[in-house]
């Protein structure tokens, strides 16, 4: 009796030690990082009214995107959380960082709300479409390198608002990137519709499974 308690507590043991490893990882650890940032983003911008140091840290927060997923496939250290984990992460940064500056008003609302629409509404299909049993996709490529000119627009306008020597340059530069990834992004758009319902479609038609 005693080694059978034994031995099922050290299965107890392993299984916890097995799903906490899931969650505390390099990666995870990395976009929690991230996702700590965001207060700091909002006192610099709303609360001390610090356009240029909060657009620096903006720009660090979209430049910094990729790294979590790097060091999970360096490290192996791949998850299920981590892929849901990550992308909402991000989608929350992108999203209350709009909000944001849309209080503030430094960047044109008019530009922020049309990247807000569109994030929404794209959020919103996918997860009613994920609710009716849409088979999960990869964004594309063109969708990424929308993001990221977006990513490199917003902070540099922000940046760009301020009075000081290259302000006009740097606010250039984001226009340059900005309305290209904002057009960009609603093709993509209307490019994830045949895949949502390519998506719904493969979903309905997986096998349903049944434990015995």
């Amino acid at each position: 009796m005693i080694r059978v308690n034994t031995v099922a507590m050290y299965q107890d043991y392993a299984c916890a030690v097995s799903t906490g490893r899931r969650f505390l990882t390099w990666p995870n650890g990395f976009t929690f990082l991230r996702l700590c940032c965001l207060p700091g983003f909002w006192w610099l911008l709303i609360g001390n009214e610090q356009q240029v140091a909060a657009g620096f840290l903006l720009g660090i927060l979209g430049a910094t995107d990729w790294v979590d997923g790097y060091l999970a496939r360096r490290l192996n250290q791949m998850s299920e959380f981590g892929k849901i984990f990550d992308p909402t992460v991000d989608r929350l940064l992108f999203i209350t960082s709009l909000i944001a500056l849309i209080i503030d008003g430094r960047v044109p609302i008019w530009f922020c709300l049309l990247i807000g629409v569109r994030e929404l509404s794209v959020g919103l299909t996918m997860v009613v479409a994920t609710l009716f049993g849409m088979k999960r996709f990869d964004v594309t490529l063109l969708g990424k390198r929308a993001t990221f000119a977006l990513m490199c627009a917003l902070p540099w306008l922000l940046v760009g608002s301020g009075d000081f020597g290259g302000s006009g340059l740097i606010r250039a530069a984001g226009w340059i990137t900005g309305i290209p990834g904002l057009v960009l992004s609603y093709v993509t758009a209307i490019q994830y519709i045949p895949l949502v319902r390519k998506g719904l479609r493969e979903g309905r038609d997986q096998p349903k499974t049944t434990v015995s």
